[in-house]
């Protein structure tokens, strides 16, 4: 019996689950037809596919219509269909949830196309953008990053592990991180001990990045044990990386730690507890500031044993009513926090992975799915780069559709302040500025503070609206109740999804270039 044969009874067992579940989403088929069997991550990339597959294709998307790609995991019908899938269209650079790609990955025919567009976009001249953090806080971000995931040969299915195995300090020690909708992920908590096991892990895929909130219940120096280990679902065995003691100096000198007077000191600015596969090695990644920048990376590598981490008393906040925060103590009392920053999770690579929002860059993964489809399928070459070529018309179309209705709003109100920070390539391709938007603390209720910074930067502006994805307008209260005590709208825009309403490509990027039309005060 063959792998794939195996795959396929595998599946079948996996389709009369379903049916006796009640699903009733409609699953590739599962006998050869003569079409090309195509799994997609998200409707975005299934509309492409079907643009130029045509007749010849049979795709369905993993991700449903209305699911966001950052959060989703895989359900037994999206493994029954990777199952049977000819080839598979990821976005990836970290967009999509890890533990999808990790399905596709493991799932997947061996025979079968994997493809990354965004990673492959590249090499069909698409237009690519760094992110870049604002390290605004008055203290400093410390996350998590994995690196050298590349250069060591890793597979992007595996993860990177950091565990907590010891603690010692004065008091309690918390690593956590706030999503969106104000749920809570742990990872460190060191009231019920720290023992080095999966519910003291934060883990990552390879060459990804994270923000995490910190917080201390009481003053004085704590210093944190770590592990770093590798896990590939190819090896049941996880491998040791590196191990080594981060030390925090909480509202007190952060030169008085016994042994590290001449530490460096971390304060302010963007900090990484860093994995490096490639080295073998734990060590803390300081983006410099930008002004004083030496190399091209404009970043700083320190031992593990020669730095501190400052928490100045600056950082002394309430603990919040929200129950969500039980964790940390009571409401009102108080606790040493280092912020997030970004609210929600927040894993992502260097590259942001929103090419599609530029119309060139959709085009190159058009372009792509073109030449996947000719190889999986050469005897209807000739149908695929005839409705590839009509489809890049439509999108040469649709990018001159962009820049008219954009050159309607006033320059001085081509200003965007949404919830998601996707826009960037949209931002880039035509003529728009990212102004973002204040967000709140992540682990205190906002402030009259946080309000009012928010409240100058829309005046100072005098930007006309604000524009939320649907599916959160109804939760980011602070955004919208600012903009209502404004006078200015609320306005809808779409991102990584479609909606009953909107169900191709063309149509999200017609619809968001109206809204930002007509909420802008365009003609």
């Amino acid at each position: 019996m063959t792998r794939r044969t195996r795959l396929r009874l595998a599946a079948a067992a996996i389709v009369a689950a379903l049916a006796t579940s009640g699903c009733t989403q409609q699953p590739l088929p599962s006998v050869d037809d003569g079409r090309v069997r195509v799994v997609t991550t998200t409707g975005i990339v299934a509309d492409f596919v079907q643009q130029v597959g045509g007749e010849h294709v049979a795709v369905t998307s993993l991700v449903p219509e209305g699911g966001d790609p950052h959060s989703y995991e895989p359900s037994l019908r999206n493994v029954r269909d990777i199952v049977y899938a000819d080839i598979a269209f990821t976005n990836y650079l970290m967009l999509e949830e890890q533990r999808l790609i990790s399905a596709i990955d493991a799932n997947l025919p061996a025979s079968s196309a994997n493809i990354a567009l965004a990673e492959e976009a590249v090499k069909y001249a698409a237009n690519i953008i760094p992110l870049v953090e604002d390290a605004s806080l008055d203290t400093v971000w410390l996350g998590f990053r994995a690196e050298g995931g590349a250069e060591a040969g890793v597979n992007r299915s595996a993860s990177v592990e950091l565990t907590a195995r010891g603690m010692t300090g004065p008091g309690n020690m918390h690593a956590y991180l706030t999503g969106s909708f104000g749920d809570i992920d742990q990872y460190f908590n060191s009231t019920d001990g720290l023992r080095g096991d999966v519910e003291d892990t934060v883990s990552l895929p390879p060459d990804a990045h994270t923000h995490l909130s910190w917080a201390f219940s009481e003053p004085g120096i704590y210093e944190l044990d770590l592990g770093a280990r590798l896990r590939d679902p190819q090896n049941p065995q996880a491998r040791d990386v590196a191990s080594g003691t981060l030390v925090f100096a909480v509202g007190v000198n952060p030169h008085s730690v016994k042994g590290r007077e001449d530490a460096v000191v971390l304060d302010s600015g963007h900090a990484d507890v860093t994995v490096d596969l490639a080295g073998n090695r734990l060590h803390v990644l300081r983006d410099r500031d930008a002004g004083k920048r030496s190399d091209t990376t404009g970043r700083d590598y320190y031992d593990l044993d020669d730095v501190v981490v400052s928490i100045p008393n600056t950082a002394l906040h309430e603990i919040p009513g929200d129950p969500h925060y039980r964790f940390l103590g009571n409401p009102g009392d108080k606790v040493y926090q280092l912020a997030q920053a970004v609210l929600g999770k927040h894993v992502h690579g260097e590259i942001d992975p929103h090419l599609w929002h530029d119309v060139h860059n959709a085009k190159a993964y058009v372009q792509i799915i073109r030449d996947q489809l000719i190889d999986a399928d050469p005897a209807h070459a000739g149908d695929y780069t005839r409705n590839a070529a009509s489809y890049l018309d439509e999108l040469d179309a649709l990018d001159q559709e962009i820049k008219a209705t954009i050159d309607e709003i006033p320059k001085a109100n081509r200003t965007l302040i949404t919830t998601h920070d996707s826009f960037g390539y949209f931002a880039s391709a035509y003529d728009m500025d990212i102004a973002g938007f204040i967000s709140p603390n992540p682990a205190v209720e906002a402030s009259l503070a946080d309000r009012r910074r928010l409240t100058e930067t829309i005046r100072n502006l005098k930007v006309p609206a604000v524009f939320l994805e649907p599916n959160l307008a109804t939760r980011s209260n602070e955004l919208t109740q600012i903009a209502e005590t404004e006078g200015i709208r609320v306005c809808e825009i779409l991102s990584d999804a479609f909606t009953r309403d909107v169900d191709s490509y063309i149509e999200l990027m017609e619809f968001n270039v109206r809204s930002m039309r007509d909420c802008l005060g365009g003609a």
